[in-house]
């Protein structure tokens, strides 16, 4: 069965379990004081107890029907003439599921091709198992439920806590991920670096990864990743905030100083709508537009050797497209600076200049630095205008002319290729993810610890 006509029939049986129990406590209410809860919330919680077992159900049925399914392939007498070798075997598996999935299109390879039968088979009846048991945990949350539609059941007070609870596990989702994450950065670091020394990756200054070379001693010699972390810092927290946060600061004072309300009215979603491009577009005008001007006037001053992949480019561009992070943020921090500071400062003798200097900045300090933080995080995390318009090579060079590459770039590259997971060359892309994240932790510290002091100062 499709995941969406099975999500249909949960929402469904939620549906008429809800109209059940709401009529059967009509039928029981015959007046005030007569129920500890209205109808409504007999209703809500006889569908609560039929849309979360048979979701949960759900998930965990989607969560384990992969494995199983291979599994129960692999059992099958076509299966048999398999390769030995477990990618390759996979990549079959893989073709095949995906062309049962198809209607039986899409087998190129033979071995793939005489498994569509049998992986259809075995997809219809798993679809079959999936929707039998989110039916019968929807029919017995439903039967407990219907139990429960009495006078005397305080079904307002369980409703509450039922959300309660939901928004409890969700508030829990964000911690729980960011820990699956640094769990998954740590082993994988873990095992790159039982193969590199930390000392020759974080100092190294020679990045030439192959992830189809053999493991020899001196590979360490060939993973040193000081040009990516230089090359990050140079494009994504120099150059591009360099751009970003006058432009930023400066049009986020003129709108909520100068601007007339029609013209801040017209120009603030405007300048908004920058923050919403997708990043290849940024990406097309940094290689098509942006790269052939810094080449050009990079020829005109006499620059060597000028190229059209440079990191004045890729930060110029990624500059423009962070603006809107440090404006809006700026912006609605300078908003709110109380308008008594601003008057007690006109009042004292003060112009508007030296209000905005003195006064309205320092006041708003916690949100500027705020939306500088967020606007850093953005620019080192950034990477397709880094692969369209800064290059590939790693190296240490203060020349914005010259091509660069960043952290970002490298984990896309090596992540996206074919080889080995299990190879250093590979793994490093997790010790550079790790190191970034590191770096993006400490920065949002100094961050709390800056807008705390001024928070103090100004509150």
């Amino acid at each position: 069965m499709h995941p969406a006509i099975t999500f249909v029939m949960i929402l469904a049986l939620g549906g008429v379990s809800w109209w059940t129990a709401r009529t059967r406590a009509q039928a029981l209410y015959t007046g005030r004081g007569s129920m500890k809860a209205m109808p409504n919330y007999h209703g809500w919680h006889m569908a609560l107890w039929v849309l979360l077992p048979a979701l949960l159900g759900w998930a965990v049925w989607n969560g384990a029907a992969p494995g199983l399914i291979r599994s129960a392939l692999l059992a099958d007498p076509a299966a048999s003439a398999l390769p030995v070798m477990d990618m390759e075997r996979d990549a079959i598996l893989n073709e095949a599921l995906g062309a049962a999935r198809n209607g039986g299109m899409g087998a190129f390879k033979p071995e793939a091709a005489a498994l569509v039968p049998a992986a259809q088979a075995i997809l219809s009846r798993f679809d079959l198992m999936g929707a039998a048991l989110v039916f019968v945990l929807a029919i017995a949350g439903a039967a407990f439920g219907f139990t429960r539609v009495r006078a005397d059941f305080p079904a307002r007070t369980r409703v509450e806590r039922g959300i309660l609870a939901l928004l409890l596990a969700a508030s829990f989702v964000a911690i729980l991920t960011t820990i699956g994450i640094i769990l998954s950065l740590v082993f994988e670091a873990g095992l790159f670096f039982s193969f590199v020394s930390p000392i020759d990756f974080l100092f190294g200054t020679n990045w030439s990864p192959d992830p189809f070379a053999p493991i020899t001693p001196d590979l360490g010699e060939k993973l040193g990743a000081l040009p990516l972390f230089w090359g990050t810092l140079f494009i994504g927290a120099i150059i591009a905030m360099i751009v970003a946060v006058p432009l930023g600061l400066m049009s986020a004072i003129y709108l909520t100083q100068y601007a007339s309300a029609r013209f801040r009215r017209w120009v603030k979603p405007i300048l908004e709508i920058l923050a919403g491009v997708p990043t290849v577009v940024y990406g097309y005008f940094a290689a098509l537009t942006v790269a052939p001007m810094i080449r050009d006037f990079a020829a005109m001053i006499g620059v060597p050797n000028p190229t059209t992949e440079s990191a004045l480019a890729a930060g110029l561009v990624m500059g423009i497209m962070i603006v809107p992070f440090v404006s809006s943020m700026a912006d609605d921090a300078i908003a709110a600076v109380p308008q008594a500071m601003r008057d007690g400062s006109l009042a004292m003798g003060a112009t508007k200049s030296e209000t905005i200097k003195k006064v309205l900045i320092p006041a708003a300090l916690p949100g500027i630095v705020a939306g500088v933080m967020l606007a850093i995080s953005r620019a080192i995390g950034e990477t397709m205008i880094v692969f369209m318009a800064a290059g590939a090579a790693a190296r240490l060079s203060a020349n914005p002319f010259e091509s660069m590459t960043t952290v970002t770039y490298q984990i896309a590259r090596l992540l996206t290729g074919d080889g080995d997971f299990s190879h250093p060359s590979t793994l490093s892309a997790f010790a550079l993810g790790l190191v970034l994240f590191i770096v993006t932790l400490a920065l949002n510290i100094v961050a709390l610890r800056v807008v705390k002091k001024y928070r103090e100062a100004y509150d």
